[in-house]
């Protein structure tokens, strides 16, 4: 009986050794895991924040054509869609007091014509339009507090359908308009056609500008519960480094703490980091 106790004694022993030595090997293993992450240079210089002004082209510039005497129309020159030059013929209208030439006063696209010829003009109400579209106009309508950001001849990029022009500033009031918004008109030149009227622009004004901060990419800041903080790649671990938020212009943030131009920060992978922990650099396309 006492050396089946001695055997029972013995073999629990092992077992509780056996154990021990598997629980000291899992969180060998644990320790030793390494996380994939990506990572990008965090770099110093200024942050400028910008603000998204929306508006809608329009021709700079549309010059009504005008018969002077009311009449039946006997030779109509142009139609709609079709450029004129100053002085071109647009019709000859048959009045009272005879036979009235119509010529363009200025150059641009005949727009807005739906007279035929045999039917009758007037003189109250134009026989079409002329539209300069070489050049488009863009009005906006901005606060008291936004009107500082803008001078005349100032230029800032914008985007329309996609494209990106480059719009200057021509015309400021300084009477606000009926909803108490300040009209802001810019110009744009449309020398691809691709510009067409009531489209809609968006233009990039810088607001703000942070200057010689620490810029990281924005998806590195981690914000935890009371603290927010990146982490640094060194001799191939992660270093959790306190940060304070300066400010954050969608894809970079600036900040403020113990780091350093040319530090790695880590942009991808950062979720499952601690401090101290062994990271492996995953090259570009590596998505593991």
């Amino acid at each position: 009986m006492r050396k089946i106790l001695i055997l029972i004694t013995a073999i629990t022993l092992i077992g509780v050794l056996a154990a021990c030595n598997q629980t000291e090997e899992g969180n060998k293993e644990v320790k030793e895991s390494v996380t994939p992450v990506k990572i990008a240079e965090a770099k110093k210089g200024d942050l400028v924040l910008e603000k998204s002004l929306y508006g809608r082209t329009a021709p700079k510039s549309t010059t009504p054509v005008m018969a002077a005497q009311p009449g039946e129309i006997t030779n109509l020159e142009v139609e709609n869609g079709e450029k004129v030059e100053e002085d071109d013929l647009i019709a000859t209208i048959q009045t009272a007091r005879g036979a009235q030439n119509i010529y363009a006063s200025t150059g641009g696209e005949i727009t807005q014509l739906t007279a035929t010829e045999g039917s009758m003009a007037s003189n109250q109400e134009p026989l079409a339009v002329i539209a300069d579209f070489e050049s488009m106009k863009v009005n906006f309508t901005v606060t008291e507090d936004t009107i500082d950001l803008f001078e005349k001849e100032d230029t800032f990029p914008l985007t329309v359908d996609g494209k990106e022009y480059e719009a200057e500033i021509t015309s400021i009031s300084t009477m606000p308009d009926k909803t108490g918004l300040y009209p802001v008109e810019a110009t744009v030149e449309n020398s691809d056609d691709q510009l067409l009227a009531g489209m809609v622009a968006e233009m990039a004004v810088p607001e703000q500008r942070v200057t010689d901060s620490i810029i990281v990419p924005t998806e590195a800041v981690i914000e935890e519960s009371s603290e927010t903080f990146v982490y640094v790649v060194k001799d191939g671990k992660a270093a959790k480094k306190l940060v304070t938020i300066k400010e954050t212009q969608s894809d970079k943030t600036a900040i403020e703490g113990k780091l350093n131009a040319g530090d790695q920060v880590v942009t991808e992978g950062q979720l499952t980091l601690s401090d101290g922990g062994k990271v492996s650099i995953a090259k570009e396309g590596n998505k593991s």
